[in-house]
């Protein structure tokens, strides 16, 4: 097991972590959180060499995943970087990358119920007025559950809130900001349920944000 108390607050800079081989040849991962070695809930980032392939495997409580680098493909497409895929509980897949690319993936984390199957390519998806100056561009909601890419614009500041069911954040660019540090491009952060923080940056940055997921249970 790594990282599986949900109520410990998590910040690992991922550019900083070295990169481990997988089952598949040419497939390296950068476990965020994970139950079994293999199998059970699990967070990683992912890099696929040029030509490195995936044997087909199912999903048993579905997989999320968010294009950062290259262009991600299986049998139903080609998605480029910023391209969001959700393949819904017991959907499966053969994975690979003709020139190489890097992937947040999320494994066996879904409610049962949510079978939504999502594509998004956010290259071409409008953003919407949030927050103060905030830009937000919605990704998937189940129940309690939301996902979404949110811009900033520099010197933007937040109100103090707490997350409810918790809250993770992969800043996709530039550097997020709160009381407790400074997130530069490529640091995943895990607050848990009911934790608190007023949020800012500096500069113009963009997060990848999940909220109202985590066990409620501290």
């Amino acid at each position: 097991m790594l990282n599986m108390d949900f109520s410990e607050r998590l910040v690992i800079e991922t550019e900083k972590v070295d990169w481990i081989k997988s089952p598949a040849a040419g497939v390296w991962r950068k476990p965020l959180e994970r139950e079994a070695k293999e199998s059970g809930h699990t967070t990683s980032i992912v890099k696929y060499d040029a030509g490195a392939s995936f044997s087909t495997h199912t999903h048993p409580l579905g997989e999320e995943i968010f294009v950062l680098e290259g262009v991600f493909s299986d049998e139903n497409g080609d998605y480029p970087a910023g391209t969001y895929i959700r393949n819904p509980p017991n959907s499966h897949h053969a994975p690979f990358s003709k020139e190489g690319c890097v992937i947040l993936v999320k494994l066996n984390q879904f409610n049962k119920r949510d079978l939504a199957d999502v594509k998004l390519n956010t290259n071409v998806t409008p953003w919407l007025q949030g927050y103060g100056g905030l830009k937000v561009m919605p990704l998937h909601d189940f129940e309690h559950e939301h996902v979404a890419l949110v811009k900033w614009p520099a010197n933007e500041v937040f109100n103090p809130h707490r997350h409810f069911g918790g809250e993770e954040i992969l800043v996709l660019s530039g550097c997020f900001c709160d009381e407790n540090g400074e997130y530069p491009k490529g640091t995943w952060i895990r607050n848990p349920h009911m934790s608190q923080h007023t949020p800012f940056v500096h500069q113009e940055t963009v997060i990848l944000v999940k909220t109202g997921h985590l066990p409620l249970a501290l």
